[in-house]
């Protein structure tokens, strides 16, 4: 007998006097046809234990294990037997084949064109067409501008950051979120979800402020990014069960509580609306199907969007084709 099967003891349990009914591999009565597996014979004595049914394991004349519970159990223990099979049916969930090399790769050169960017920014890199710009100026979330219809500053300002240590704190946090949702949506959409819901994110903080708040920093995008891999895990639990589906969320909540209100010139509005923007954006993205069954072209078209969002704002907030 195998050491991970239950032999005859039962526990505290004593129906030597009882007639013993087997538990069938179907559940149902008369379905004796089949054999018990290894994993119903390690888990089903668990659950009937946990519902204090006795029970007791016995090797068959065909040399196979049944398990086997008092008749007046029997119903009950098929019950719950069955009870659990279904709740487990679909557990764990099947893995997800996406190609993570090539998303992983893309991420991580937007955040080092981020960075690059940052170096553009504050040194005042001189180039033909780039010569004594205010890129803080021309990009940064103002309140009062967005609101007059420069609806590209939403965009800009993410690409912007008051110093190294803004920066570095964006990008490897950034880069820990936005690579676990790429390997799960794939670059295209995880990027195009994060800078909408980012943008959305602005919109709604410079509507919460008064005229003369400013806002700079990709933390926005962060938190859009958090929020859309919670909703986008919940999507993946193929369980039926509320406490897994919210088990993400309670988790993304937490990272905000933890990460988004420290420091004092942390922009609570900002990182509290990029994830809730994030989680409806997401909850409107995913609701047909998850984007990681996308075509490579799809998922590069996707991306290309994101892109021309990017750097048509900063064309637009430059002003380039009047230069």
């Amino acid at each position: 007998m195998s050491a991970d099967i239950p032999s005859k003891q039962t526990g505290n349990y004593s129906y030597e006097q009882t007639d013993w009914m087997a538990i069938p591999a179907g559940l149902m009565a008369g379905e004796d046809n089949q054999h018990l597996t290894r994993r119903q014979l390690k888990t089903w004595p668990l659950v009937l234990a946990a519902k204090q049914v006795p029970y007791r394991s016995e090797r068959a004349p065909s040399s196979h294990w049944e398990l086997h519970v008092p008749a007046p159990y029997y119903l009950l223990a098929c019950r719950e037997l069955q009870h659990y099979e279904e709740e487990n049916r679909n557990w764990p969930p099947p893995a997800i084949s996406i190609e993570t090399t090539e998303n992983t790769t893309i991420t991580l050169w937007l955040l080092i064109l981020l960075a690059l960017f940052h170096n553009l920014t504050t040194h005042q890199i001189h180039f033909s067409i780039f010569q004594n710009v205010d890129w803080f100026s021309a990009g940064n979330a103002d309140a009062q501008k967005i609101l007059a219809g420069q609806w590209w500053r939403t965009i800009t300002s993410l690409t912007l950051h008051s110093g190294p240590l803004h920066l570095t704190g964006n990008i490897i946090f950034g880069g820990i979120i936005i690579t676990r949702l790429a390997h799960l949506l794939r670059s295209g959409p995880a990027w195009l979800l994060t800078i909408v819901s980012a943008a959305l994110a602005n919109f709604l903080n410079a509507l919460a402020h008064d005229q003369q708040y400013h806002s700079i920093g990709f933390s926005t995008a962060v938190f859009s990014a958090l929020a859309i891999l919670c909703v986008s895990t919940m999507k993946l639990q193929t369980r039926r069960s509320w406490r897994r589906w919210l088990l993400p969320l309670m988790a993304g909540c937490a990272l905000l509580a933890l990460l988004g209100t420290s420091g004092e010139q942390t922009d609570l509005g900002a990182h509290l609306f990029g994830f809730l923007s994030g989680l409806a954006c997401a909850a409107i993205g995913l609701k047909t199907k998850i984007p990681g069954q996308l075509t490579a072209h799809l998922n590069a078209a996707l991306g290309l969007v994101t892109a021309v969002m990017v750097v048509g704002s900063w064309i637009l907030a430059l002003n380039l084709f009047n230069l």
